[in-house]
């Protein structure tokens, strides 16, 4: 049976289990307590050594990409039933999945400057915060985590997300406008791979990123949403108790997020 390292809250270990209810496959699952550090066990460091979440085990195959792994999944158990069959729409779908790479550090950077700065910074010292950010195998990742505990959302990288959000709503507009799926009349890879990314800015209560600029992202969430796979990969892992509490999180920064928001476009 397959096999899944993931979170429920980690919109990427979301992302994957979106797609193996979609596809409905059975697997698996290893909870990992991300505020505990879990990823960065030497356990867990040996099968990604990234230490990130997702990682999919498939017999002797150990895949540790969200992507990738969605990709993998709907090729070998779904006869690429995701993907869309014509050239132009594959090609525009296969961008949508490399471009959550960034959408994705988009996210987390709203995440770490908001609502898990606060729950973090409420329960560990300054100490207890370095020593964890000290664990994280990327260099690089570390500076901007340190930063992003340091500043919140005077942190250059929030502009920096603020980038990428206002180019990918843009496109998923443009794209959503012409049909009611990112990359055609069906719904297809493109969906499943971007929509816990935009159901996390709701849920953090930012669905005013593009309520104005973007209306048609959120009749497309919307849909996203009403989908069987929904609850199944989202809604019931989060739990209620845990969805209420990211968008209290999340609801005490809108002001001054929307504000910057709103100067920046």
């Amino acid at each position: 049976m397959l096999k899944l390292y993931h979170s429920p809250a980690s919109v990427c270990s979301i992302k994957v289990r979106v797609a193996l209810a979609e596809i409905g496959l059975d697997f698996e699952g290893v909870t990992l307590d991300l505020s505990k550090g879990e990823q960065n066990n030497p356990e867990y460091l040996a099968l990604n050594p990234n230490g990130v979440i997702p990682t999919l085990i498939d017999g002797d195959l150990v895949l540790g990409e969200s992507s990738l792994i969605v990709e993998y999944l709907d090729r070998n158990y779904n006869d690429g039933q995701l993907m869309p069959t014509d050239r132009i729409s594959e090609a525009r779908a296969r961008h949508w999945l490399l471009r959550t790479l960034n959408i994705h550090t988009a996210i987390t950077t709203l995440t770490f400057s908001t609502e898990a700065r606060d729950k973090i910074m409420a329960v560990k010292s300054p100490e207890e915060i370095a020593a964890q950010i000290a664990k994280m195998p990327d260099p690089v990742a570390r500076l901007k985590r340190a930063d992003l505990f340091k500043n919140g959302l005077a942190s250059p990288y929030v502009q920096q997300a603020f980038g990428t959000l206002q180019r990918t709503f843009a496109d998923m507009e443009a794209a959503i406008g012409k049909t009611e799926w990112v990359t055609g009349r069906e719904h297809g890879i493109a969906d499943v791979a971007l929509v816990s990314y935009i159901d996390r800015l709701d849920l953090f209560g930012y669905a005013g990123l593009w309520a104005e600029t973007a209306p048609k992202v959120g009749a497309w969430l919307a849909r996203m949403q009403a989908r069987p796979s929904y609850p199944v990969a989202i809604s019931k892992p989060l739990g209620d108790d845990m969805r209420t509490a990211i968008r209290k999180g999340g609801e005490i920064h809108w002001p001054k997020l929307n504000q910057m928001w709103t100067s920046f476009s």
